[in-house]
């Protein structure tokens, strides 16, 4: 596995060997052993998986402390644009956004650390999104921040009249918006 940095510390691109041949194509979407190679120590406990058409955004979501989650994201079918958003209260990234199109054809991931909000458009006709966290779902501190919040100038890959939302998604904050005690405390590691 190819581990990229991206300009937020802790959010990384992976890049898994991928094996091909008349056949097909084989690759490990996930190792715990190459996870502890890159530093990464990590304990994912749910996956998730979401299917969508062209033109939906999904995000941007978080959980809240004490269930805050970190999460591994990748496309089995189709193409999105994966989006984090620094959510952690006197980190030198905060409210700044870091975003990569994960597909079916380039096996790219995104490792989004606890934090962090997370959402995606999805730029294909369709799209299989599948998602391991480190922590269960807790509908009771689902949070979230405004997907077009002006301030964080987040690039969806989509004309706005063809932006398709969930009716919460359309209600969510800004970050500027957001009560003190749902930001996250950043820790120097």
């Amino acid at each position: 596995m190819q581990v990229e940095t991206t300009r937020i510390p802790g959010v990384l691109l992976l890049h898994p060997r991928v094996f091909e041949d008349a056949r097909g194509a084989f690759f490990e979407s996930f190792s715990e052993r190459d996870f502890a190679a890159a530093g990464l120590s990590v304990r994912f406990v749910q996956d998730n998986e979401s299917t969508s058409r062209y033109g939906v955004v999904r995000g941007l979501h978080f959980q809240r402390a004490p269930f805050a989650q970190a999460k591994l994201v990748r496309v089995s079918q189709g193409r999105i644009l994966d989006v984090a958003v620094d959510l952690r209260r006197g980190s030198p990234t905060f409210g700044c956004s870091v975003s990569a199109e994960l597909s079916a054809e380039n096996h790219c991931q995104m490792f989004i650390p606890q934090g962090f909000a997370h959402g995606f458009s999805v730029l294909s006709p369709e799209a299989t999104v599948q998602y391991k966290c480190d922590a269960f779902y807790a509908p009771e501190s689902a949070g979230g921040i405004c997907w077009c919040d002006p301030d964080l100038v987040i690039d969806w890959g989509l004309p706005k009249e063809e932006i398709i939302l969930s009716e919460a998604d359309t209600r969510r904050p800004l970050l500027r918006e957001l009560p003190e005690s749902e930001l996250f405390e950043y820790t120097k590691e």
